[in-house]
């Protein structure tokens, strides 16, 4: 895989580069409520900018039907992105047409544009080969040298990410580099003890790497929606919370392994309950209750874990060489439950280990609740991607960039 340093070793004075980011920030309306994944691919645009080369910078954002969606618009991306590099950075209405053909035509050397949405065409998702990669062969038509820099989308076999790199040199930025050389320290030659903190809402959205990390890990803590699939897995009364019935059978069979094989597998012990859900916009308490995590009463919901599983799951983290954190405990999004993520958080900044959270809600929830970002080992800008890394599979996006 070529390195951007490499790249830049060349010579890319006066050539229009390709830059697949990840600009896929949340938006309340045109407000971007987080920056962290544009200002990732900041190092990777200024060197190259710096460098002398035409930049065209292209991500996704959201998931538009394959058309225009005003509400899906790079627009605010685009000029936060200008903000961060202190100069302007022009914008094409669309991803091939007219706008696009012209404002890269336009660039001078050192110049900076972001193209509109890729997803507002549909051969950028689609299925079919062909379509695809008549996509790809317009992208292609932009530029004349590719950078991979958005891996928060390279677990997709998109044309942007998959077929694009093939009709042009490439060569990884920064951000990719940095994430495969941070995750390989989690699959080889891993310092011990190894904890894994997995949250969020599905069980089914971990289930592969869980399998995965059973012969890895030492200690797999969980949190978040999911584990009410496993408190139900052993017998105990859930209330209302959300569970996975058809999971059950594999998170019974993966608690049963996990004690063959001696890695502990620690579940929350007390969890925070509600009569219904919180409003996430007005923030009205919601005067949670906390119950052991065998007692939830019937019409209740768990929320977050409780204050003696936020001790519990510190303690377990205390003595690790690596951790690696995927998902929130609760829902952070509300004051009332965001105790339980706040606490992970803390016992991996207090922690001597290598730590790395693993992107999407885990690294949002960090920024939203005032961590320090430096204090944290790494935090990746992909959590899809991370997660599927570490599942072992091949991920598209990162096979494209090899020679």
């Amino acid at each position: 895989m070529k390195t951007i340093d490499e790249l830049l070793a060349e010579g890319v004075g006066g050539k229009r580069v390709f830059v697949r980011a990840d600009l896929n920030v949340p938006l309340d309306g045109a407000v971007i409520t987080d920056d962290g994944r544009i200002r990732a691919v900041v190092p990777t645009v200024k060197a190259l900018a710096e460098a002398g080369a035409r930049v065209v910078v292209a991500s996704h954002l959201g998931r538009p039907k394959g058309a225009p969606d005003p509400a899906f618009s790079l627009a605010p991306a685009a000029a936060r992105l200008g903000e961060l590099l202190g100069t302007d950075v022009e914008f094409a209405t669309d991803t091939v047409g007219e706008s696009a053909r012209t404002t890269v035509a336009a660039l001078t050397d050192g110049q900076v544009a972001v193209i509109e949405n890729l997803r507002f065409n549909p051969g950028e998702t689609s299925k079919d080969d062909a379509e695809r990669g008549a996509f790809a062969d317009q992208l292609a038509a932009l530029a004349d040298v590719y950078v991979g820099d958005g891996f928060g989308a390279v677990h997709r076999r998109h044309a942007s990410v998959y077929d694009l790199p093939a009709r042009l040199p490439h060569a990884a930025g920064y951000l990719i580099a940095n994430e495969v050389t941070v995750l390989k320290k989690l699959t080889e030659d891993v310092q011990r003890p190894y904890v894994v903190v997995l949250g969020g809402a599905k069980v089914s959205d971990k289930l592969a790497v869980i399998d995965q990390l059973l012969g890895k890990a030492d200690r797999i803590l969980i949190g978040g929606g999911m584990a009410y699939t496993f408190l139900k897995a052993k017998g105990y009364e859930i209330g209302t919370s959300l569970v996975q019935e058809d999971q059950i059978p594999a998170v019974i069979e993966y608690i049963e392994r996990a004690e063959k094989t001696g890695v502990e597998l620690v579940l929350p012990v007390d969890t925070l309950v509600a009569p219904a859900f919180p409003d996430l916009k007005t923030k009205a308490p919601a005067r949670p209750t906390a119950v052991a995590a065998d007692a939830i009463p019937a019409d209740q919901l768990g929320l977050d874990i409780g204050p003696e599983t936020r001790k519990l799951y510190a303690s377990k983290i205390t003595d690790a060489a690596t951790v690696f954190w995927n998902g929130p405990m609760g829902v952070f999004e509300h004051p009332d439950f965001a105790e339980g993520t706040k606490a992970v958080a803390q016992a991996l900044v207090d922690s001597k280990a290598f730590t790395v959270v693993g992107g999407g809600d885990s690294a949002a929830a960090v920024r939203i609740l005032g961590f320090d970002e430096a204090a944290f080992g790494h935090i990746s800008t992909g959590g899809g991607a991370s997660l599927e890394y570490l599942e072992g599979k091949t991920l598209p996006g990162l096979a494209a960039l090899e020679d």
